[in-house]
């Protein structure tokens, strides 16, 4: 595949920007990626470990001549760096993000993109319990999907050289509509997380069940909260202060499951337990068929790196 951008600047360093580096060398999609990080500390393990071509000091001196510009960061802080990075962006440049909830992003980024730049938010469906940037590795987003939530205005040639560029990237990419992905992710991610979340801190206040119990015995289910619960505590605390609504729709609905639930056990109702257990087990099977997990023992998951 032809080079689609000549320089990439990813600002932030962390799993998915560091995937996208490995990504785009397997590809030879970029000519140079460039790469900054806020901590000191990331930007010497990026430069030691040869992650970008170059890793630079601050955001404005990572964009400079960039054809694409790579938002990376928790989504509280999307607006302050759009801000920064404004007068320096490239005219003609692209800038787009990889923050799990959009309406937020949008609203906090676009008012500092420039005229004749353009601004294509994004989130790519792929990711670990693990961060920083030795977290990152090419495969990342193979068969995974990535979402594009351009504006209406947005021009069709910037969004074709990003898709192509998630696509040689291994990912499946839809176009979709901001407000209807903060709801799609509040139920496949958000919730999903903050009921993880919960698990884990029930059983922390289980006093009568001992850590060490917890720990020895957490291939009974309880394991695989506990790698949705280790997931980065920045990220996680924004995304729900930032899709607030979306979220609290989700878990209301939920709070009603979880109480019918508890209706059936409570009153011995063995066959709407079975239906429903039934239901989300089709669920279950959809997923492994559309090819997004695998029925491994080990649910396919990629070993820490």
């Amino acid at each position: 595949m032809p080079v689609l951008y000549d320089r990439v600047a990813l600002i932030g360093l962390g799993l998915i920007a560091g995937s996208m580096a490995h990504a785009m060398r397997r590809g030879n999609l970029a000519g140079e990626i460039v790469g900054t990080a806020r901590s000191a500390e990331t930007r010497a393990i990026a430069q030691e470990i040869g992650l970008c071509d170059r890793v630079v000091d601050t955001a404005a001196e990572a964009v400079e001549g960039a054809d694409l510009v790579v938002l990376a960061v928790p989504v509280g802080a999307m607006g302050a760096v759009a801000r920064e990075i404004a007068p320096h962006l490239k005219p003609g440049a692209t800038v787009t993000d990889v923050g799990s909830v959009k309406r937020a992003v949008i609203s906090a980024v676009d008012p500092h993109i420039p005229e004749g730049v353009h601004f294509i938010p994004g989130h790519p469906l792929a990711g670990t319990e693990h961060s920083g940037p030795r977290s990152g590795y090419a495969e990342l987003f193979d068969n995974r999907w990535c979402l594009l939530v351009p504006s209406g205005n947005a021009d069709v040639g910037a969004i074709d050289r990003l898709r192509a560029l998630w696509e040689g990237m291994g990912a499946h990419v839809d176009l979709m509509d901001a407000d209807h992905h903060d709801l799609v992710l509040a139920v496949t991610s958000h919730a999903p997380h903050l009921i993880a979340y919960t698990m884990v801190g029930v059983a922390d206040d289980l006093r009568r069940v001992t850590d060490s119990e917890v720990i020895k015995y957490s291939a009974a289910g309880f394991r695989d909260f506990t790698r949705i619960a280790a997931s980065d505590p920045t990220m996680w605390r924004d995304v729900f202060l930032t899709n607030k609504d979306a979220t609290l729709e989700i878990l209301g609905r939920f709070t009603e499951e979880l109480f019918a639930l508890q209706r059936a056990i409570r009153s011995g109702d063995g066959e709407l337990l079975f239906d429903y257990f039934t239901r989300t087990r089709a669920i279950r099977r959809g997923i492994i068929e559309a090819g997004q997990d695998t029925d491994a023992p080990d649910f396919g998951r990629a070993k820490a790196r």
